[in-house]
């Protein structure tokens, strides 16, 4: 056999090997040095304190001033989901420096800058009089804050680098990714539970502690990603990733501290969804007669347990079915690491 068709063979496989080792190097299952990783896997109840960048409109509404009502937000094209970054030229980085712009503009026309379906906008607004507390107002309801509790996922005991809730913080009232200001987390004591029904979601109820423990870096679709000032005490060992392909349907364990103190409690992953994109990409139900009873199955506060399987770190959950809290869907694993790369 001649040499000149051994060489473009030899050339293809040696490109094969290496894409198969770039990908398994890059693989978010897999360590920098290509071995299966590790994390150790959360289940703890924590708080969040959320700012945003900016300030997001919620809704607008009229100005009653001396002359009647009027709407200077909604006369400039501004609606409920826009995000105001800027106005008069200067960054709004909250909402009351938003209100402190508007109260001093003395009824001059302001540029307002505002981000809406991720484009940059620009429109003027004139803000009215109100004539009720006498100040200048645009007639809008805006939002720069939120707070709640949620889960950790996973902590990388390395990087002290954590992820939680396998979903994004959203405004409540648009459904909107809230962007990204600074946030910061807090342990949490749980309370009590309102047990989740058919058509009637439950949640964990719990108290913030008195300090911080660390700082968010980045609200995703897939997760809310930060690090720890100091790691918690007592945690678990870490255990291997799966990577997605790894995921099949069967027995699992989920971990929670919805009873007060961490435990594992036994589920069933039902089905699959191979091509589901990022988020929502199993199907899973509470068996355990446990959590069963203390919460009825999947309630809020509960988003981003983590999901075990064959002892490896799977997914989290993410979402409850409002008609049957004992089911509720799974992320996997792979976004959420692969998302936290990004992210720096």
């Amino acid at each position: 056999m001649k040499r000149t068709v051994f060489r473009p063979i030899l050339g293809f496989l040696s490109a094969c090997i290496l894409l198969c080792a770039l990908a398994l190097a890059f693989s978010p299952a897999a360590s920098a040095e290509g071995k299966e990783r590790e994390l150790i896997p959360g289940g703890m109840a924590f708080g969040v304190k959320y700012y945003a960048k900016g300030a997001i409109i919620i809704g607008t509404c009229d100005v009653e001033t001396a002359s009647g009502l009027v709407s200077p937000a909604r006369d400039a094209g501004l609606a409920a989901g826009d995000i105001v970054t800027a106005a008069g030229g200067k960054e709004i980085g909250s909402l009351e420096e938003l209100l402190e712009l508007v109260r001093g503009c003395g009824g001059k026309k302001i540029e307002i800058q505002y981000q809406r379906d991720n484009q940059t906008q620009n429109t003027f607004v004139t803000p009215a009089m109100d004539k009720g507390v006498n100040e200048y107002r645009m007639g809008v309801w805006v939002r720069d804050s939120t707070a709640g509790i949620g889960t950790i996922t996973f902590i990388d005991g390395g990087s002290r680098r954590f992820g939680g809730l396998g979903h994004g913080i959203n405004d409540s009232a648009t459904g909107l990714l809230m962007p990204f200001g600074r946030g910061s987390i807090t342990d949490v004591k749980i309370t009590g539970v309102v047990r989740g029904r058919k058509s009637m979601p439950g949640e964990l109820k719990g108290e913030f502690g008195a300090s911080d423990m660390g700082k968010l870096f980045s609200n995703t679709e897939v997760g809310v990603f930060g690090t720890y000032d100091t790691l918690p005490a007592e945690l678990p060992d870490p255990v291997p990733v799966a990577p997605a392909s790894a995921l099949h349907t069967g027995k699992a364990v989920l971990r929670t501290s919805a009873g007060g103190s961490l435990q594992e409690y036994a589920i069933e992953i039902e089905e699959i969804y191979r091509d589901s994109g990022k988020t929502k990409n199993f199907l899973v139900r509470v068996t355990d007669e446990r959590l069963l009873s203390l919460t009825g199955g999947i309630v809020q506060g509960m988003s981003g347990s983590p999901i075990l399987q064959d002892g490896k770190l799977v997914g989290a959950v993410t979402h409850v079915l409002v008609n049957d809290p004992s089911r509720g869907y799974g992320i996997c694993i792979d976004n959420m690491l692969e998302e936290m790369q990004k992210a720096g």
